[in-house]
């Protein structure tokens, strides 16, 4: 999933604190090299190869390319044999510290031809808003503190943060994740019930927690299922909907969009396709918080 191509997946910040120019350079994503013992490095890419991070006027497009070494835990393990069969055949069967360190021989003989598994995450700064597209919360951890390193300085965005509302504890639920919130399920329910809203209706797919804490994933045509659950008491975590001509999945309490289907536009030059894509997703967003005002504020009347 990515911001430029492919289904989106997107997290939103407002921006706190923010360089006048902001210098991706300063932390550059280097590889891991050969023979070294890190095993994880991230820094910041541009969209293209010696493309500028600037779009325009106070607005940037920059990747973050995180490269981590994994171990094959079976090929680590072939090693060891035979480095033990070899201990064995010359001096004895090794003990626990010799084995020790025969598995951290195997380890480093890996590390000198590292086979780094690369994750990208896209990004779109603009003077207050950060559009991230990821909504792992590692990967979302590792965005903000690169740019925290060169003075950018965001939180969550999520409409009842903008609007100051209180928290209101329930029992139904652990919020795990910075601005999570309770809100978002009873907007998603209320939002489930709206006519300009519709449900996936053959590759739906819906996550509930009931009144005693279980959580249950609903897949395929989910309608009939989900009435008896929401009549029973249970709560809507996320669910795939179909909105105003889109396409994704809602997650009601953190307010994450993932699964957004939009064009790639591959005939464009890649400053346009993401323009044009950027244009959709922030249309969707406007959609959602402007739903989440309406339905809200008719609760609290």
């Amino acid at each position: 999933m990515g911001l430029l191509s492919g289904a989106v997946a997107c997290t939103r910040f407002n921006v706190v604190s923010l360089p006048d120019n902001p210098d991706f350079s300063l932390i550059p994503f280097r590889p891991v090299q050969p023979g070294s013992s890190i095993r994880e490095k991230e820094g910041f890419t541009p969209f293209e190869p010696d493309e500028s991070f600037e779009l325009g006027t106070r607005r940037w497009a920059f990747r973050v390319r995180i490269d981590k070494v994994a171990l094959d835990a079976t090929s680590v393990k072939e090693r060891v044999m035979e480095l033990v069969k070899i201990e064995t055949e010359a001096v004895g069967p090794p003990g626990p510290k010799m084995r020790q360190k025969l598995r951290q021989q195997a380890e480093e003989e890996f590390m000198e031809h590292p086979m780094a598994r690369s994750k990208i995450i896209e990004c779109v700064l603009e003077e207050t808003l950060l559009y991230v597209g990821t909504t792992s919360k590692g990967h979302l951890g590792a965005v903000l503190e690169l740019l925290k390193r060169i003075g950018v300085e965001v939180e969550y965005k999520t409409p009842w943060l903008d609007a100051g509302q209180e928290e209101d504890p329930a029992d139904f639920i652990d919020l795990k994740e910075p601005g999570q919130s309770i809100w978002g399920c009873r907007f998603l329910r209320k939002l489930l019930d709206d006519p300009d809203t519709f449900l996936e209706p053959e590759k739906g797919g819906v996550r509930l927690i009931n009144a005693e804490g279980a959580k249950v994933g609903l897949t395929g045509p989910v309608v009939n299922e989900l009435e008896r659950m929401l009549e029973e008491g249970s709560h809507v975590l996320n669910a795939k909907l179909l909105v105003e001509g889109f396409a994704f999945a809602l997650d009601g309490l953190a307010f994450r969009i993932t699964g957004l289907k939009l064009d790639s536009y591959k005939n464009k030059h890649w400053t346009e396709a993401l323009d044009m894509r950027m244009e959709k997703l922030i249309q969707l967003w406007e959609w959602l918080d402007s739903k989440y005002t309406l339905l809200m504020q008719q609760e609290e009347s």
